[in-house]
């Protein structure tokens, strides 16, 4: 909020702000209320499900949270370069794999097979200012990852995100499936001409969580978090892994009771218990803080990466009103903000990681920032949106089933986070 000559007329600038948002996000409750049916992955990540204005931390409309950590910087000629900044450019070679060629994607983000008439979106590439960030060589990459392990921990993001890895990686090898839980949502592939594995660990809080939801995504009754004990099934894996990304966001956003020693400290959202509001905020903070400090104190001998929570791109509304996102190519830096809520997560993750990554350079532990919300906010045009279902506009068809746009298509936007591993990776 701008600097007025007024205090006095400041203060009721922001109250008046801050009464605009409660009402909207009231609103947003009373509408997401009457809403009973939800589908799969974007039920459960929707950032304005289950909210509760107490639960939003007061922040200033403009605010800027700051990444002070150099831990996504490489040298090269011209010296260091961040390579989370820069802009998106135009990529003539296009994607480096089809539909046709890779068979890991998912239905609900293989666009081409569901009939996503424009194809722009696949010809852009992330470049960084003023240096260069090669393109990932998938036989390289392989060399390198001989006999080691890597697992992306988190929720169906990093699903996403192992897809588009793989994807990229089957030109030279298509890997096997080793291993699945009974929901295919924790899996294990091998390469194994290299040795090497890549997991995704089904892991959406990364602290130990009761969670009660039906097949379609509708909950029984609160989450249940245990701030303060770390879910087994990433902890069980963690000394044996080389290389790890872990992540988390929005499903904190849910309703949920919070626990600490086994006893309950308060909640989000919860009106019809008598328990304190804590708010999502404060289990973030405390979970993430937990996981990230564990980790730098473990003594941990390889590399492991904490990848910022990504924003979607819903406009004209949100996913359960009607919001869509329809846009046909990448933004510039400036020209798309943040939504509130998403600052609020980037805000503790930037804190907790900056705190964290002093203690595991101490400790020897090679802790990394993979944060790609900054080039990631730059492309509305590279979800699904209404092509996460079949042919939605076939024979007339009117779309009568909510929009994606939180995940992202495959091939899309979400390969160039590849590029970013490589060059951290080799950058060691």
């Amino acid at each position: 909020m701008r600097m007025v000559e007024s205090r006095s007329w400041s203060l009721k600038k922001c109250n008046q702000w801050i009464l605009k948002l409660a009402a909207s996000t009231l609103a947003v409750i009373f509408a997401f209320r009457i809403f009973t049916n939800f589908f799969d992955d974007l039920s459960t990540e929707v950032p304005l499900s289950d909210l509760r204005m107490s639960a939003i931390p007061q922040i200033q409309p403009d605010s800027v949270v700051s990444r002070q950590t150099t831990s996504g910087s490489h040298v090269n000629g011209k010296g260091k370069c961040d390579i989370f900044t820069g802009e998106w450019i135009p990529n003539p070679l296009g994607p480096a794999y089809t539909n046709d060629t890779c068979h890991v994607i998912e239905d609900h983000q293989n666009c081409m097979m569901n009939g996503r008439p424009d194809t722009g979106y696949l010809y852009w590439r992330w470049n960084p200012r003023n240096c260069e960030l090669p393109l990932i060589n998938a036989e390289r990459f392989l060399e390198m990852m001989r006999n080691k392990s890597w697992a992306l921990i988190g929720d169906s993001i990093s699903r996403n995100h192992v897809q588009s890895m793989l994807c990229i990686l089957s030109k030279v090898e298509n890997p096997v499936e080793v291993y699945h839980d009974d929901e295919y949502k924790s899996r294990t592939w091998s390469f194994r001409s290299y040795g090497l594995t890549i997991s995704v660990i089904w892991s959406p809080f990364l602290v130990e969580a009761a969670i009660f939801e039906d097949v379609n995504g509708v909950s029984s009754t609160e989450t249940e978090l245990y701030l303060d004990k770390f879910d087994k099934k990433w902890l069980d894996q963690y000394k044996n892994l080389d290389y790890i990304i872990f992540s988390t966001g929005k499903w904190f956003l849910k309703t949920a009771v919070y626990y600490e020693k086994d006893k309950i400290v308060g909640c989000h959202y919860c009106p019809k218990r008598n328990l304190t509001e804590l708010g999502f905020d404060f289990a973030y903070r405390k979970s993430l803080s937990a996981v990230l400090n564990f980790i730098a104190s473990s003594g941990h001998r390889g590399m492991i990466f904490f990848r910022t929570s990504t924003p979607d791109h819903f406009e004209g509304g949100e996913w359960f009103d009607g919001g869509g996102c329809e846009r046909k190519s990448p933004v510039k830096a400036g020209e798309m903000k943040l939504k509130d809520l998403h600052k609020i997560l980037r805000r503790i993750e930037l804190e907790e990681f900056n705190k964290a990554v002093k203690l595991a350079y101490v400790n020897g532990v090679n802790l990394k920032l993979l944060d790609v919300n900054p080039l990631s906010l730059l492309r509305p045009d590279g979800h699904p949106g209404p092509y996460r279902w079949p042919h939605p506009f076939s024979k007339g068809k009117k779309l009568d089933k909510p929009n994606d746009c939180l995940h992202w298509c495959l091939p899309g936007p979400i390969d160039s986070w590849n590029d970013v591993i490589m060059q951290m990776v080799v950058d060691g």
